[in-house]
């Protein structure tokens, strides 16, 4: 029994992983000249970047039984401060300029934090739905419903965040790119998410942070002071949001309102494919960066493959439902197996 025990375990905790290569496998033997390519593997990681660090602060509302419902529009609203700045203002200081949108984003997500827990509302869906339609309308406000573009503009070591490699390679005799090298915003997800995996799990916080998802009751009970915690989670969670927005400066090179309009969905996605779950107390970080390349790697093949918009809005949203289902039946599982080992 405890090597069928151990094997489940096993098999749970590679699952993802495993679901990731075969994805990786099927894409490279239906589109040999195009997938496998390592210009295409490096700019399959600068499309994860964006969700990865969404995903990071939702998969912390998701470990509290929560969820943020605005990061998409955070996100945007975001880059879009930063474009109203560099036009407007004509602020280029990148140090400035980053330090003003994830301000205006952290400041969202106190204010979601405080709104459910100050206000005792029945579920964060609630607070964060308005406040999704909220900074929407602020981004579109502030920029006119207009496009503001970063080229030549004077930011480019802000868009080198985005959009820039560590490690390019070219020909000495044609000067030609051979490697185009690693993006600098994927390194910047691999060292968040080092900062994530060990506050999440040696921190004092971090730790509340599980407890609270895990039984908000007996995190009550035991001192943990829950409405503050929830408090940070979301502020967190804004704070990631307008990461990403800076990210975007870069990858997107401009600053548009009606941008990110699948921003919510693909990081819900990531972290419950990753295996975090909507009833709170489990999740894990690499998990969630495992479930982001899942997405990435879906949208990158369809892509390749010359699929329509409205073929891929279809296949992630049948991944969604089919993630959101593999939850409950996880729940269901884990469910009935403590009440045979409490029998």
């Amino acid at each position: 029994m405890k090597k069928n025990t151990s094997a489940k375990e096993l098999l749970q905790k590679l699952g993802t992983l495993l679901a990731l290569f075969i994805l990786i496998a099927i894409f490279c033997i239906t589109m040999p000249d195009k997938f496998p390519k390592v210009t295409n593997v490096m700019n399959i990681l600068k499309q994860a970047s964006i969700n990865c660090l969404i995903a990071s602060g939702m998969l912390c509302c998701l470990i509290t039984a929560g969820i943020d419902l605005s990061v998409g529009s955070n996100c945007v609203l975001c880059t879009c401060t930063i474009g109203v700045l560099v036009q407007n203002f004509g602020i280029t200081n990148p140090v400035l300029l980053a330090i003003c949108g994830l301000a205006v984003s952290a400041l969202a997500g106190f204010i979601n934090g405080t709104l459910l827990t100050r206000l005792d509302l029945p579920h964060p869906f609630v607070s964060t739905m308005g406040m999704k339609n909220v900074l929407w309308g602020l981004a579109l406000v502030i920029t006119g419903s207009k496009s503001i573009g970063f080229t030549n503009t004077g930011v480019d070591s802000l868009m080198w965040i985005g959009g820039g490699s560590i490690g390019t390679i070219r020909d000495a005799a044609t000067n030609k790119v051979t490697f185009p090298g690693i993006p600098v915003s994927f390194i910047l997800v691999i060292v968040v998410f080092i900062l994530f995996d060990i506050f999440l799990k040696k921190s004092a916080l971090g730790r509340q942070i599980y407890c609270v998802g895990g039984n908000a009751e007996a995190a009550r009970l035991s001192g943990i002071p829950s409405k503050n915690v929830l408090t940070f989670v979301y502020t967190l969670s804004g704070f990631m949001a307008g990461m990403a927005g800076v990210v975007s400066v870069g990858r997107l090179a401009s600053a548009n309102g009606n941008a990110g309009t699948t921003y919510d969905n693909d990081a819900i996605a990531a972290c419950i494919v990753g295996g975090a779950s909507f009833t709170g107390g489990k999740g894990t970080i690499w998990g969630t960066l495992i479930g982001a390349m899942i997405m990435a790697v879906i949208r990158n093949g369809l892509n390749l493959a010359g699929a329509s918009n409205d073929i891929q809005y279809i296949v992630i949203g049948a991944v969604i439902i089919l993630a959101v289902t593999i939850d409950v039946v996880r729940n269901k599982v884990e469910a009935n197996a403590r009440k045979m080992a409490a029998q």
